[in-house]
């Protein structure tokens, strides 16, 4: 391939020809067959609660009816991927295993960023890999014993790459000094400095030392940054946990750790058990719980929750049991209900031990923490139930979001007067108020009445208030074409040699007599599409409007029209155009005879006949 060097652009069409665009979105959201070519879920690109995103498998395109999103398979992984043309080409390449030519960029800024990635990539892997000789050599022996303490076994360590930094200010510098130089390693966020007085910053050194290393990867496995945890104690450890800082690779509010590791086990169990920290997320996973996930010890973000929506819209969380843990939860809770997740919070029982899932997991078994969840739903609507052992066991206590909520109000503003009753409401409204679901709001607010012993009925019309209220936007879907609108924006949109003659015969038509179509809502597609040259069909229509319309068009069922279902469709705009001006005449003519106007009645007369003619013979009379 090297001989005969491919640009981009011909080897992006070479990748197009042969990606699935339908298996490359689902590496990223979860589709749903909604037809034969058809594949609907939530956009990742917008919040929605019910889904308005549309791949077409044969016309190897996405459109969200939501927030007009649109494209073809490099569009949608550069935005969720946020990178540029040739690196979403490069990305689905490796996706469908195509082998990828050298590379070429279009500016030297984007050769020397990707050049940069690469390198990092290159600087954490060698890291990780030193980080595990440390953990096994001598300097780690206070490690090991710290990790079997908890529970690890070399199997756990190998499988989570777990690490140690020996003491010493340069012994990393040291080994990956010779690899990159000066300005990579300041990025790579391995490497900390002192600032100087004239501003600048003095020479680097490690910035873990002494410290159990976590690796921590992005989706695709590849290690961006670490959490490194000290095994020291005293005023000298320092925190207790430091993460890598903010890099090229790494934003902390943009990555779920072990996500790489649970995403088939979240997609085949249709839910994802959320925890707080590394150790929590790596015991639950060895005691066989592999759909878990974990926040890394930080705050939940809204893009964290639209990368866990990708693969499951069902969320049981395990926070720690204490103050913190709590707020944590309730925090992570009204982030995940603002999606449209349905939610629960492992029982009662468990979050009494005063464990968290680590050491609940260490003490009491990974059997045992397995019936302290629950992500079935309930009522009539409920998913099957799984057969598989696991589930079996899973699904006994956790609580439900609004029961959760409840009793954590009894619990903050406890007693039966009336000012902590209106404490402990004021507290649920705004929850109440998160759910998408009006009935799931109504049912909320009914709960929290009863369990609260509000007889008021003040009280409860607040209640009732806010389960009626919601602050969403509402997303206007496109208006419905009709049958003849479709078949002429399919014929129109045509790219496939054997569809040529049907969509000439639509834009000779199109272009002989607009007239006649003037009064179609999708004439401004029409007409872009008359004229779109070589472009693809939804490139070709930049109103967002009639983008829409040629959407719904193009994400029907119906196989691409044939002549006479064009031939049809014209003749049938034509009769419906003279239709619509033979009535207009008629009212003319009408008022020419009120007024005595012969002389318009004449002119009128004669325009009367020539359609009426022209109608007939369409109609072949």
């Amino acid at each position: 391939m090297l001989g005969n060097r491919l640009s981009v652009s011909d080897f992006a069409q070479s990748v197009k020809q042969q990606a699935d665009i339908v298996k490359v979105i689902e590496s990223y959201i979860r589709l749903r067959k909604a037809g034969a070519q058809r594949f609907s879920g939530l956009c990742p690109f917008h919040k929605e609660k019910t889904p308005s995103f549309s791949v077409h498998a044969g016309q190897q395109f996405f459109y969200c009816f939501g927030c007009q999103a649109t494209g073809d398979v490099f569009s949608f992984v550069g935005k969720i991927e946020n990178v540029g043309f040739p690196e979403s080409v490069r990305i689905v390449a490796q996706k469908c295993g195509i082998p990828l030519p050298k590379r070429e960029f279009s500016s030297p800024e984007e050769a020397a960023g990707a050049r940069m990635r690469a390198k990092l990539l290159e600087l954490h892997e060698t890291a990780t890999a030193w980080f595990e000789e440390q953990l096994r050599g001598p300097g780690g022996a206070l490690a090991r014993e710290y990790l079997a303490g908890r529970g690890l076994t070399d199997e756990g360590l190998k499988k989570f790459r777990i690490g140690y930094a020996p003491d010493g200010f340069h012994a990393l510098h040291e080994r990956l000094g010779g690899t990159a130089d000066e300005e990579t390693l300041r990025a790579s966020g391995l490497f900390s400095s002192k600032e100087q007085g004239d501003g600048g910053q003095g020479p680097i050194y490690d910035r873990f030392r002494k410290r159990l290393m976590f690796p921590i990867s992005n989706e695709g496995g590849r290690v961006i940054a670490f959490t490194a945890r000290t095994l020291e104690t005293g005023e000298k450890a320092g925190a207790k946990y430091i993460n890598s800082p903010e890099t090229p690779l790494y934003s902390k509010g943009q990555v779920l750790f072990n996500l790489d590791k649970a995403k088939p086990a979240i997609r085949a169990l249709e839910f994802a058990l959320l925890v707080e920290g590394q150790m929590d997320c790596i015991s639950v996973f060895l005691a066989g719980i592999q759909n878990v996930i974990a926040t890394s010890g930080t705050a939940f973000t809204e893009q964290q929750v639209a990368i866990l929506r990708r693969h499951t819209q069902n969320a049981v969380v395990s926070f720690d049991p204490d103050t913190a843990g709590a707020n944590a939860t309730e925090k992570t809770l009204a982030l995940l209900i603002e999606e449209g997740f349905k939610v629960k919070i492992v029982n009662r029982s468990f979050r009494d031990s005063g464990m968290d899932p680590d050491r609940f997991v260490r003490e009491m078994g990974g059997s045992d923490f397995r019936t302290a969840i629950n992500p079935q739903d309930r009522g009539a609507n409920s998913r099957k139930v799984r057969t598989d052992d696991e589930l079996r066991q899973a699904i006994r206590g956790a609580q439900w979001y609004d029961d959760y909520m409840i009793e954590r109000a009894k619990q903050l503003f406890p007693g039966n007067s009336t000012d902590q009753k209106v404490k402990a409401m004021n507290f649920l409204l705004p929850h109440i108020r998160r759910m998408p679901e009006t009935l799931a709001r109504e049912q909320f607010a009914a709960d929290a009445a009863q369990k609260l012993g509000i007889g008021s009925s003040v009280l409860r019309e607040e209640l009732r208030q806010a389960a009626l209220k919601r602050r969403d936007r509402v997303e206007e879907r496109a208006a419905k074409l009709t049958e003849v609108e479709r078949v002429l924006l399919r014929a129109l949109a045509v790219t496939d040699p054997d569809g040529a003659e049907a969509r000439l015969l639509a834009a000779e038509a199109l272009t002989n007599n607009a007239i006649w179509f003037e009064h179609l809502g999708s004439f401004g597609a029409m007409q872009a599409l008359a004229d779109r040259a070589a472009k693809d069909p939804m490139d070709a229509v930049v109103d967002p409007d009639q983008r829409a319309l040629l959407a719904e068009a193009l994400l029907a069922e119906s196989r691409p029209p044939e002549v006479k279902e064009v031939e049809s469709a014209v003749q049938e705009v034509q009769e419906r155009a003279i239709e619509g001006r033979l009535r207009e005449l008629r009212a003319q003519i009408a008022e020419a005879e009120r007024t005595g106007d012969f002389a318009g009645l004449a002119t009128l007369t004669q325009k009367k006949l020539e359609l009426d003619q022209a109608l007939r013979r369409l109609r072949g009379q």
